[in-house]
């Protein structure tokens, strides 16, 4: 009965595909908890709220941080909704551009998707680079841990990056089939680190513990900016960790990234919309329980902000637990979050690239459509081209830091656009489209929409913003 009911489940997923003007080319092999883990190891929260923690230091320090994480989450639930709401009517690879093209009345429905299209896919290619470049650059704190006195050069930094992108594209290539099991065994990772940092930390304080009043209210803005935007600066890390998966804004880019995985998904239309729903409020929690120990137990401020590297995740661990052996093994468990997300990143966008190709929106899309006969169901062509593209920004790094550390913002800003263009096109339309959505918001989707949008829309200015002024040449985005 359960195979009958599984085949029925596949024949249902192909015939809707082929309704969407698409042949099944995939094999069909992750059901919620694979597609919801690939989303969270995507979203990467401990990696992407430690790694980037100066930033938010500067914008406030305790409150921003942990106050400034619930409300980018809410707002963000408000997106993951959309989202999964439109994902639920057209569960197709193309993702993004494909729902604008189906939402958008028929004299811009072609302008509109290339756009969408384009921003998706600039936005996939740039996120995945700030994950993979942010990993190696962990990798430096963690050796800066041991090795205080190393000062990094670019090319050090960017080798290092070779070696993440590498990895994270070797399992991809070679190892695409036990995927699945690597998000699971992600989550278990990222479970357990939880747990083990919430324990060292709590136990160990070796620089002292703060009150609650500090630890949950402490607001010392050092960005130069008012206080008021101070804090919404030093919601950059939390933000951009919502928009991934290498800060806050970052993790929640993710929400979208996993639809470019719906043609490998068993019953897209009801598992991929859970998925995405459930990311944030799971991360939320997950990320609340990783900063309170952080905020408890935190070290002088002004002593993290110094240090020379400008990653003070291992300094941090180190004072805390009062030894390299502490502060290096707590650091162990972020880098292993981070590998985890690069290698699910850099799934995610090879999957983006081939649906975009698929669709001939790309020079040479002969070349990148194919999937391969020999690597069961990789787009191997698709993937070097993600990587390469990768590989080539990362270039920029070796002459300018200031221009590579744009990316970030530009990965969220292209990110964002794009999953906010097809849910206003459908506000605007009267909702009319998703009203038969198997994942319906019901008379609140006018407002849920609208909250996604206008959150899309000052994130996208927040970005553009330095972090500190007055700005200088390291500090300007």
């Amino acid at each position: 009965m359960a195979s009958k009911d599984t085949f029925d489940m596949e024949l249902a997923a192909r015939q809707g595909l082929e309704k969407l003007g698409y042949t099944q080319e995939m094999t069909r092999t992750r059901g919620l908890f694979h597609i919801l883990f690939m989303t969270l190891a995507i979203m990467a929260v401990p990696y992407g709220l430690a790694a980037p923690i100066a930033t938010s230091l500067v914008g406030g320090g305790p409150a921003v941080m942990l106050w400034g994480w619930i409300l980018v989450s809410l707002l963000t639930q408000m997106l993951a909704l959309s989202l999964a709401e439109i994902c639920s009517k057209y569960p197709t690879s193309a993702g993004a551009y494909y729902w604008c093209y189906r939402l958008a009345p028929p004299r811009y429905k072609l302008i509109f998707s290339w756009i969408d299209g384009w921003l998706n896919l600039v936005g996939n290619w740039t996120i995945t680079l700030s994950v993979t470049f942010g990993t190696a650059q962990l990798i430096v704190a963690g050796a800066a841990i041991y090795a205080p006195d190393w000062i990094v050069t670019p090319w050090q930094t960017y080798v290092i990056f070779l070696g993440v992108t590498a990895i994270s594209c070797g399992f991809c290539l070679f190892f695409n089939k036990y995927l699945p099991s690597i998000d699971i065994a992600c989550a278990c990772w990222t479970a357990l680190g939880i747990i083990v940092i919430l324990i060292c930390l709590s136990s160990k304080a070796a620089v002292g513990r703060h009150s609650a009043s500090f630890a949950l209210g402490g607001f010392e803005p050092a960005s130069g900016w008012t206080p008021g935007w101070s804090f919404f600066i030093g919601l950059l890390p939390v933000s951009d960790s919502l928009f991934r998966v290498s800060d806050k804004n970052e993790i929640h880019a993710s929400l979208a990234i996993v639809t470019s995985m719906a043609e490998e998904v068993h019953n897209p239309s009801h598992i991929l919309p859970r998925a995405i729903s459930y990311s944030v409020p799971i991360g939320t929690v997950s990320g609340v329980v990783l900063l309170l120990p952080i905020l408890f137990t935190l070290p002088d401020i002004n002593t993290l902000l110094q240090v020379s590297t400008g990653q003070p995740m291992g300094v941090m661990f180190t004072l805390i637990m009062g030894s390299n052996a502490g502060g290096f093994g707590l650091w162990f468990i972020i880098f292993g979050v981070g590998m985890f997300c690069a290698i699910s990143i850099s799934c995610a966008a090879s999957r983006a690239t081939w649906a975009f190709a698929r669709d001939k929106a790309i020079p040479f899309y002969g070349y990148f459509s194919p999937i391969s006969t020999r690597f069961t169901d990789v787009p191997v062509n698709a993937l070097l081209l993600s990587t390469t593209i990768q590989l080539l920004l990362g270039l920029i790094y070796l002459g300018s830091s200031t221009a590579f550390n744009a990316f970030s913002g530009v990965a969220v800003m292209c990110l964002g656009a794009s999953y906010a263009l097809p849910v206003a096109i459908s506000v605007v339309g009267g909702r009319n489209e998703v009203a038969d959505a198997p994942f319906g918001l019901g008379r609140s989707g006018v407002i849920v929409n609208a909250i996604a949008v206008l959150w899309i829309l000052f994130a996208i200015v927040l970005f553009s913003m330095p972090a500190v002024v007055p700005p200088t040449q390291v500090t300007m985005s």
